[in-house]
């Protein structure tokens, strides 16, 4: 990641479930976990150069495995 969060995500939608995620496959080989959720989310972020934005954010999430991936989609700000 080339950003921090800094506070807490708001907005939360599920994009996708299970085999309805292209990565699954790696995602399973990776990290283990069974039921892969693509989730996305509004955040305030620190960026690599320092300046607090806020920002689309869209990661992949399985129960007790956690945020994996988390990348920003576009700044709101």
């Amino acid at each position: 990641m080339d950003f921090e969060l800094f506070g807490d995500l708001s907005d939360v939608e599920t994009i996708a479930v299970n085999l309805s995620i292209r990565e699954n496959a790696d995602l399973k080989a990776r990290y283990g976990g069974r039921r892969w959720r693509k989730l996305k989310g509004i955040a305030t972020v620190r960026l690599a150069s320092g300046s607090v934005r806020r920002a689309e954010v869209h990661w992949y999430e399985a129960h007790g495995v956690g945020r994996r991936k988390m990348k920003i989609k576009r700044l709101l700000d």
